[in-house]
């Protein structure tokens, strides 16, 4: 309402307040308690639990549909039912959008399409984040009638697309996501499901039944069960306000643009702590797995590991950091899963991961423990060659500094894969580093001893000792110290003493970054 109603205006004003009494109302009395029954929070209660307190600044209330008297008089108004606005989320301004589901179940025939379009070109031209709260039942052939013809189909991509060159975007499935619903959620640096209350899918179950004969509910089409495995959903929350936190969380690490780096955070993690346990982590019996996460919790920042994707390509663990404060990507492999082989989904978990952090200029740390790209009938038949193969083309053309570590295993195509041969200068600068529990090769040597020395294993009048005694003498020629005494790798350190110098490298990769040109890198997703 105007501080300062004008007497020449004060018709139109009244009018313009009436309208956004209207807006507020959303879906009605009725409409809004079913969304409560459900656990779930309304359009405008997700947005104000996303952004900062009292930073919400909605725009565009009065789009929607007037209906008029035969004098030209408004009698009725319905909102469009998309709720956009700009806040701040840790102080950073942000475009947020909203999906009000209780008007007509947000579908399209009840939006105005150039609101939602202004949120991506608002986002764009002024390279700030933005976050997209998806639940729509996608389009409905009543919108025909309101048209009075028939389109080509097609949804503005260009803005969307080109923004991912340029800030951050998260899409978050609030609950069903069809359509262009869909695209809006995976369009994004970072997309999130609620669980048992959002499902994403091209085509509804009405749809898939028109077109395949084939009855299936909206949880068994697109339901979290599905895309833990497609992999085109990251993160999976409990409910509304787990999804809202994983957005904020997310963007945390993040700068607003390209044309920024990522903020340092205050931290009470001491750069110099040290701890004994890693020097055990790894077992002598190379039978025996280690326990990933337990390493990634010793190694950085105490309560900064943010894991992104943990449900797809288990085999490989990626997640955002901090070391002194300083956000990093990190990712270590997996070896109880696949005995952390890079499996197709491995592979194309990392590629995005390597995309994400190169856009948005984070370091990358990389702890190895990689037996190789994943093999057999299925892995071939999935083409996880080619996926490998992208994954390391995403690794060569990245440009932000790297660090890798080879905590074990480090053989074949993907044990190539530690880090880009050349540096952000063009300069050769594999900067590796190991610790005492590393072997490396063009295959392990379990399994390639055997295979080299068949005829003598299988002339020896005891096998079983003389493979024994033959891999004995090959791991004491595959010692991380003999590669070290070429200068292989950097150094081969005590494991207790790896965060400090993980630490010590976070700074000089900062200071590299804030020194060199920032901006877009001409890749974004793939």
């Amino acid at each position: 309402m105007a501080l300062h109603p004008s007497h020449e205006w004060q018709a139109e004003l009244a009018e313009a307040d009436w309208r956004r009494e209207r807006a507020a109302a959303m879906g009605g009395p009725e409409a809004l308690a079913k969304c409560r029954e459900r656990g779930q929070l309304n359009a405008r209660e997700r947005l104000q639990a996303l952004v900062d307190p009292g930073s919400l600044r909605e725009l565009g209330t009065l789009a929607g549909k007037g209906r008029y008297d035969d004098d030209g008089r408004p009698v009725d108004f319905t909102p469009a039912n998309h709720v956009l606005g700009l806040g701040r989320i840790h102080g950073q301004r942000t475009v947020v959008v909203s999906d009000d589901f209780t008007l007509r179940g947000g579908s399209s025939e009840a939006t105005v399409a150039e609101k939602w379009m202004f949120a991506d070109r608002y986002a764009h031209e002024y390279r700030v984040p933005l976050v997209r709260l998806v639940h729509s039942a996608g389009g409905s052939v009543r919108l025909l009638q309101q048209m009075g013809q028939t389109k080509i189909p097609g949804y503005a991509l260009l803005p969307s697309v080109a923004l991912l060159g340029l800030a951050p975007v998260v899409g978050v499935a609030m609950g069903p996501a069809a359509g262009l619903g869909a695209i809006r959620v995976c369009t994004a640096h970072f997309s999130i499901m609620v669980r048992g209350t959002s499902q994403v899918f091209a085509g509804g179950p009405p749809v898939v039944r028109q077109a395949l004969g084939i009855d299936v509910d909206k949880e068994a089409l697109g339901g979290v069960g599905v895309h833990k495995v497609s992999g085109i959903i990251n993160n999976i929350a409990a409910d509304d306000t787990e999804a809202l936190q994983l957005a904020r969380r997310f963007l945390s690490y993040l700068p607003p643009n390209v044309y920024s780096q990522p903020t340092r955070a205050a931290g009470s993690d001491p750069v110099d702590r040290c701890d004994p346990w890693l020097n055990d982590a790894i077992p002598q019996d190379r039978r025996r797995v280690f326990a990933p996460r337990k390493v990634l919790q010793s190694l950085c920042d105490q309560d900064s590991i943010f894991e992104l994707t943990p449900q797809y390509g288990g085999s490989l663990i990626t997640a955002l950091a901090r070391l002194d404060g300083y956000p990093v990507g990190i990712m270590i492999n997996n070896p109880m899963i696949m005995g952390g082989a890079l499996t197709r989904a491995a592979a194309q978990k990392l590629e995005r991961f390597v995309d994400l952090c190169d856009t948005f200029h984070l370091p990358i740390v990389n702890l190895v423990d990689q037996p190789g790209s994943m093999t057999g009938p299925d892995a071939e038949r999935d083409g996880t060659l080619g996926a490998v193969l992208r994954a390391s083309s995403a690794i060569e053309q990245s440009s932000v500094p790297w660090i890798a570590i080879v905590l074990r295993r480090c053989f074949g195509l993907a044990g190539g894969m530690l880090s880009p041969w050349v540096g952000p200068d063009g300069m050769a600068l594999p900067n590796r580093y190991a610790w005492p529990s590393a072997r490396w090769g063009s295959i392990p040597i379990e399994g390639g001893v055997a295979a080299a020395f068949k005829r003598e294993l299988e002339d020896s009048p005891d096998p079983a000792a003389r493979l024994q005694e033959l891999e004995a003498y090959y791991h004491r020629l595959g010692s991380p110290l003999r590669t070290a005494e070429r200068f292989g790798v950097i150094d081969v350190i005590e494991p207790a003493t790896t965060r400090p110098l993980l630490c010590d490298w976070a700074a000089d990769a900062y200071a590299r970054i804030a020194s060199g040109p920032i901006g877009p890198k001409g890749r974004t997703m793939r």
